[in-house]
């Protein structure tokens, strides 16, 4: 079999390329440097904004994991297009899109929409994994320099707000989980259940640094401020407007009938499990 991953050298791609490669698979990481090198796989660069380079990537894969980038959602829309059209021309046997959280209702128009959307319509097998949020996301500068100096976790959700969190290395293991179960389609959701608060986060975080450590909401414009130098405008503006819409949901929890636990029999990693696995 021949599994071909998107943003292989990446945080989302990554764990998949690790997964797969322990597993002795032949892995295709697709990169937009030609010159990466990813241990245990071979690299094949390929523009997310031509059909053209994607479906000679595609062409006779048993598998395909997708996940758009962090950039404008302009340009994350323009990608959709593109892949959706090169999953129609090659046709892999099987593809595991993960929405990186964004939402995939028809009527909001966003880039993970429209590809979901596309994926189903283009009669080829395949599932789409839902997270909420990605643990990962604690790690950037601003939130873990504030738990090592200050004893605070800022992070721009309510005290009460109650979300089904998970890690990259979650997602891995249910897109490397689905690549052998197409009975499975549809969506998956993927996330620590019960959901937790930013007071849990915190208090796991202080147990993982033997400190007290306190949760400090703050505001979606604190957080953009904070990520822009790291992403740039454009994302960070979407990026905070996406928590702005958050503020509006009383919780982000996952559903249990859909989630890897049920279908896939695959528990998420617990934030304090999760700390202890990547060393920090």
């Amino acid at each position: 079999m021949t599994y071909v991953i998107h943003g292989a050298t990446g945080a989302q791609g990554a764990p998949v390329v690790a997964a797969l490669a322990a597993a002795g698979k032949p892995v295709t990481a697709l990169t937009r440097n030609p010159d990466a090198v990813v241990d245990g796989a071979r690299v094949v660069a390929a523009d997310h904004s031509s059909t053209e380079e994607l479906t000679a990537a595609y062409l006779g894969a048993d598998a395909v994991f997708i996940h758009l980038p962090v950039v404008s959602e302009e340009d994350r829309r323009t990608h959709a297009h593109h892949i959706v059209a090169a999953v129609r021309a090659a046709r892999p046997a099987r593809v595991v899109f993960s929405t990186s959280g964004a939402p995939i209702d028809a009527g909001t128009g966003g880039a993970a929409a429209i590809l979901a959307g596309g994926l189903a319509d283009a009669g080829v097998s395949h599932a789409v994994i839902a997270p909420t949020f990605y643990l990962e996301n604690l790690l950037m500068p601003y939130v873990v320099d504030a738990v090592r100096e200050r004893g605070v976790l800022p992070y721009p959700i309510r005290a009460d707000f109650a979300a089904s969190w998970a890690s990259h290395l979650d997602i891995a293991d249910a897109a490397v989980a689905l690549f052998d179960r197409p009975d499975i389609t549809g969506v998956v959701t993927v996330g620590q259940y019960p959901a937790i608060t930013g007071p849990d986060l915190a208090e796991a975080f202080g147990a993982h640094f033997g400190k007290k450590v306190l949760f400090e909401p703050i505001t979606p414009e604190q957080f953009r401020g904070s990520v822009t130098p790291l992403i740039g405008e454009g994302p960070a503006a979407d990026v905070a407007a996406f928590y702005t819409a958050m503020s509006t949901l009383p919780d982000r929890c996952i559903t249990v009938e859909n989630s890897a636990q049920k279908l896939l029999g695959i528990t998420p990693r617990t934030t304090g499990e999760w700390l202890a696995g990547i060393g920090i």
